[in-house]
C-alpha cells in the first residue's frame, strides 16, 4: 500500500519560498502520476500542479504558474513543489496525491487521485 507524508510547510512573508516535499512509502513512485492539490478553509480543494509518471510531462494551475515548480526523484521515492512568490492568497493545506494514469498524462482532478497524505500548513502573512 502506498503512503505519502507531506513536509516542508510553514509560516512565509509575502513574496517568500518554500520548498513542499512528498515522501512515499509502501511502493515505488516510479509508475504513478502525482498531483499537489491544496484547500483553504471554507473552501472547495483546488488541483495545483500535477507530473506523469515517465516523460515528467507537468501542468500547472493558472493560479500558480509562473510562481510554483513541481519536480520528482524516483531513486529518492520523493515529489517536491516549490513555491514561490507567495501571495496569501496560496494559505491553504497543500496535500500530494497518486494515480495510475499511464505515462506521459496526468490531471487536476482530485477525484481522479487514489493515495493521499496528511497535507502540510502553508500561511502566508506579513
Amino acid at each position: 500500500q502506498l503512503h505519502f507524508a507531506e513536509s516542508g510547510g510553514g509560516l512565509v512573508r509575502p513574496g517568500g519560498s518554500l520548498r513542499l516535499s512528498c515522501a512515499a512509502s509502501g511502493l515505488p513512485l516510479e509508475n504513478y502520476a502525482i498531483g499537489w492539490f491544496r484547500q483553504a478553509p471554507g473552501k472547495e480543494p483546488e488541483g495545483v500542479s500535477c507530473i506523469s509518471a515517465i516523460d515528467s510531462f507537468t501542468y500547472y494551475a493558472d493560479s500558480v504558474k509562473g510562481r510554483f515548480t513541481i519536480s520528482r526523484d524516483n531513486a529518492k521515492n520523493t515529489v517536491y513543489l516549490h513555491v514561490n512568490n507567495l501571495k496569501p492568497e496560496d494559505t491553504a493545506t497543500y496535500y500530494c496525491g497518486a494515480a495510475l494514469f499511464g505515462a506521459g498524462y496526468c490531471a487536476l482532478g482530485p477525484g481522479e487521485y487514489d493515495y493521499w497524505g496528511q497535507g502540510t500548513q502553508v500561511t502566508v502573512s506579513s
